[in-house]
Formats: structure tokens, sequence, C-alpha cells
């Protein structure tokens, strides 16, 4: 396989399998199968699904530090679903991240799942996550691909609000003329959602996956190119509306109301851009809903690439000016410092300057000054002299007794923290679906009976391993000392353990592993101080939540173990 010098963001996805179009099964409180991550916005399976009822093979028993094939060393699971395992791994060779998928070789998925990434791999598009191998040793089977750590999920994007046209433009423009070429040698992914796209810190947008996830899953198509199609328009209609083009909620995103069928994006909100809200409908399976538009549906890749085509070009938005603000001169600059503020309309004369001492006694009076300052500049050199060598004499007396005087200015004192507020706010999801991206703002609201939370997860307290953290990133609108956190839960028990980190945007450009570590706290109550031993100074801080309790039910999900935040408040 040829190797990549980027790295890879694929994580396998925790919920069912099912087709685009259809209805999560709603088995338990919370709406989804018994996974450890109780999450419905995962991901949904397209295409129709294939399951082997029997004979399903379990995950190899392997622990972070386990090398494969003396090379790739296993750094964290990032899933664990059907009988495969996804990681985290460096290539020790290369000294670079890998994604790593893991299957046994006696699995019933295992074949499709390596011709799948040899045939990915053969592919060598840059606009696809590479594969970088594909192994059987012995009694396993794995695949290795990049990890691209300046990459962000759709999903994370829009959970901040939808995209602008332009943006939106470049995701379905970009990832349709890949899928096409992908299709056009003989190659389908089957899985598109929001969490399989991703956009790189130069603004290149690439699909995760091809072929892969679906071999992982046993997921195919009879029509693989109008499934693939209709996932683009769904991917499309996301990014204009923040909303999910069908009745259940997925990928973080709300569905759109019940009994009213699937209506145009720029019904959903205003001011959506005309041609692009078409081009969603055209490409979703919308039972004819196209028809009032008089455009007819587009079926492949190649259709839509071609439709695209066909569209005046969207441009970037040109880039907001601010006048600098005018130059102010101080009261003390301008001279009038100290002088009542002057009546409007009426001039203030300008005072005449007294005039010099010409005279023959102004100048006596100032030779008379000048030798005054010569004598004190003389007589305070020679008395600092003679109390410099006064203390040199008495420094190695170790009977000294020194006082200080209670009112010294040099005596350090406490300064009192100051609030510091938050300007906005945005989930961070290191892997899998988001938490609750919608409620992030009523952490910083004021209001105690709001707040921002978590999933329900079967086991605890410590997230890890299928999930590193959850936490929210706050803008503090510019650099600030940040020295003091506190923050107001809505669950005791067990051991809620919270970190906070420096970072540079509200979509940061590395892992938790990247950034600076500002303090930390655990608690057993509803409340949590974490203390900095020295204040840092940064803009966007992470609040990371590793470990969250065991709590009961509620009228929000059943009981497990989860945590909610309610109120945060920094210092610096």
């Amino acid at each position: 396989m040829a190797e990549r010098s980027t790295a890879a963001v694929d994580v396998a996805d925790n919920s069912g399998d099912e087709p685009l179009t259809a209805q999560a099964d709603q088995s338990t409180a919370d709406g989804v199968a018994n996974n450890r991550e109780r999450d419905t916005d995962s991901d949904e399976a397209q295409g129709s699904s294939t399951s082997e009822e029997s004979g399903k093979a379990s995950p190899p028993e392997l622990h972070s530090g386990h090398k494969l094939a003396r090379r790739y060393r296993l750094e964290e699971c990032v899933t664990r679903l059907d009988g495969f395992s996804s990681w985290r791994a460096v290539d020790e060779k290369l000294r670079r991240a890998v994604g790593v998928h893991l299957l046994p070789a006696d699995h019933p998925r295992a074949r499709s799942v390596l011709a799948a990434a040899r045939s990915s791999a053969l592919l060598g598009d840059p606009r696809f996550v590479q594969v970088l191998d594909a192994v059987e040793d012995n009694d396993l089977v794995y695949v290795v691909h990049e990890w691209l750590p300046d990459a962000t999920e759709l999903t994370a994007l829009l959970a901040s609000g939808p995209l602008d046209a332009y943006d939106a433009y470049q995701m379905v423009s970009q990832v349709a003329s890949a899928m096409a070429a992908a299709h056009r040698e003989g190659l389908a992914h089957l899985r598109l959602s929001p969490n399989a796209v991703l956009r790189t810190s130069t603004g290149q947008w690439r699909i995760r996956g091809l072929a892969v996830n679906a071999a992982l899953r046993g997921i195919s198509s009879d029509t693989p190119q109008r499934t693939d199609t209709e996932a683009i328009g769904a991917l499309l209609y996301a990014t204009l509306t923040q909303r999910w083009p069908y009745e259940s909620d997925a990928h973080g995103l709300a569905g759109l109301p019940k009994d009213i069928g699937l209506i145009p994006p720029d019904q959903v909100r205003a001011g959506i851009h005309r041609g692009l809200s078409e081009l969603a409908m055209r490409a979703l399976a919308n039972d004819g809903a196209t028809a009032s538009r008089h455009e007819s549906p587009c079926t492949t890749p190649e259709e839509l690439v071609k439709a695209i085509g066909e569209m005046p070009r969207i441009r970037p938005p040109e880039p907001a000016y601010t006048a600098p603000p005018q130059y102010q001169r101080t009261a003390y600059q301008q001279g009038a410092y100290g002088r009542p503020a002057p009546h409007p309309g009426v001039t203030q004369p300008v005072p005449t300057p007294p005039p010099p001492l010409q005279s023959r006694t102004g100048k006596a009076l100032k030779w008379s000054v000048s030798a005054l300052l010569i004598a004190a500049l003389g007589l305070g050199s020679w008395q600092l002299a003679d109390a410099l060598m006064e203390r040199g004499g008495k420094a190695d007396d170790q009977n000294q007794t020194q006082t200080t005087d209670g009112n010294d200015k040099n005596d350090e004192q406490t300064k009192p923290a100051k609030p510091i507020s938050v300007q906005a706010a945005q989930e961070y999801v290191a892997s899998g679906g988001a938490q609750a991206p919608g409620d992030v703002a009523n952490t910083y609201d004021g209001d105690a009976s709001t707040f921002w939370r978590t999933k329900k997860y079967n086991e605890g307290p410590k997230l890890a391993p299928y999930k590193p953290g959850v936490g929210i990133v706050y803008d503090l609108g510019s650099p600030q000392d940040v020295s003091t956190a506190s923050v107001a839960l809505r669950y005791t028990g067990d051991h809620t353990t919270v970190h906070l980190y420096a970072t540079d945007s509200l979509s940061p450009s590395t892992g938790v592993d990247g950034m600076k570590e500002i303090a930390s706290a655990t608690t057993t109550g509803t409340s949590l101080t974490a203390k900095a031993s020295k204040p840092v100074k940064t803009r966007y801080v992470l609040l990371w939540m590793t470990d969250v309790p065991n709590a009961p039910s509620d009228g929000y999900s059943g009981a497990g173990y989860k945590q909610a935040i309610t109120d945060v408040t920094f210092k610096g």
C-alpha cells in the first residue's frame, strides 16, 4: 500500500445500521439499542444492511500499547462494535498517528473488509482518507488508514449553526465530484453522513471510510449510486438548515416536524440560497417533491456534478472591513487637564504663557536654584554612600532584627479574581457523536434551571476507552489570564472529574493531548472549582469531562452514568 504522510480521522460509529430514509428502532428510554454509549445521533447506515445472525466473532482482546507487525502501537480504542474495534494508533516507523480497524480473521465480514480496503487504497484519490495498509496476520485482520489531526467533522461544524452558502456550495461540489470519481472505478460508500465528511484547516473537504465502513457493517445496496446521491442531498440539506431531512433526529441534528413530509430547505429557514435548496431536493429521494419545481431528480453523483456545474458560481463572502477607531487625544495631552469643561458654542481663549526670566534678578534666581540643586545632589550621594558602607559592615551580624512597616508598598497583596464573561461556546467532539450541541449556551446564561447534559452511558465513572471524554470550548472574546473555573452540576455521586485546557479556537486544531492543561478537579457533589497553580493566558478554554457519576432516572434519560452542567464561571 502506498504510504501517506498525513494522518487520519476515521472513527467507527456506535449506532445501529439502517437505511437512510428509515427510522431508528426505539428500544430504550433514550431511543437507541443497548450500546455502551446511548447516542441517537451517531450514524445512520445507507443502503440495505445484511446482518449475520449466527457465527458472529468476538473482537480480539487487545489493549493500549499492543503492537501490530512490530510497527503500529495501539493508543486509544474509539469504537468497539459488532465484532470489530477501531483504534487511534502510532506508526512507530514513520512516527505519525494512524487509525486502525481490527477484527478476527474468522469474522464473517473479514474477507469483504480486506477486499474493500485494498480496492479503496488502489483509488489513490486525495479527496478520500487514504487506506495505508490492509493485512491478514494469523488470526487477525486489520486495516490502517490516515489520521487527520487538523480536520473537523461536519457534525461538529453544524453544532454551532448552518454553514453559509459558499461553504455549503464547496462541500457539495467537492463531495459530489469525489464520489463520482469513486463510482467510475466501481467503488461506493453507502455510509455517507456528517460523521464521514471532514473539513481540513485549509478548507478542503475529505471523505472517510470509502467502501470500508460499509464492509465492516455488512451493508450493501442494489442501487449504490442512488444511495450515495441521496446521502449527498441529505448532507447539503443539513448544512443549509441545521436539520436532518427526515422525521428522526440524527447526528446531533433535529429531524423535521412530524407529518409534514420533506419540505425544501428554503421553507425551513429564511434566506437560504434558492439554487442550493433546489439542488438538495433534486438529490434526495423525495417522492416527487421536485415535480413542483419542474426539475428532474439527480440519481447518480455524475448527474449531481452536472447540475452543480449548471448553477451560477457562488463566490466567497467579501471580508468585512472595519474602520479603525479615530485616535482620540486625552484631555491631558490636549492641555485641558484640570480645567472646567467649556460651554457648547463658547470659544475658550488660549492662555498666554508667562514671559521667561530675562531680567538680571531672574538670572540671579536661576543661578541660585541651580547651586542649591547641585549641593542637594552632593549631600544625598554622600549620605547614600555612608549608609551602604554601614550596612556592609553589619552584613555578618546574625542577631540583627529587621522590622517591616505594615504599610510597605512592596508587600505582595492578593488581587481578587475577577469574573470573565463568555462570548461564545461550542461542543467539542473528540470521537463518536455529539452530546447536546444545541444546549451549550445554557451553561453560561446565568439561569440555574437550564443545562447542557451528556448522553447516558452503561458503564463508568470513566468514559474511556470507548469515549475519551466530553466537553465544551468557551470563547472568552480575547486572551485572558484564566486562573479558576467554577462549575455547577446537576447530578451528585461517584466522581465527576473536569479538566481545563487552553486551546486555539472553538474548533481546536489539535487533540486534547496537544493542549496545555490549566487545572483539574474532582467532586462528588453538585459544585466543582478547578483552580490553576498559575494563571494561563488564553482566549479559548476547553472544559473536558472524563468521569461522570451514576445518576438515577429523570425526565430526560434513564438511570446510568451521566452528568449535566448548569453554569460555568471563569475568573482571572
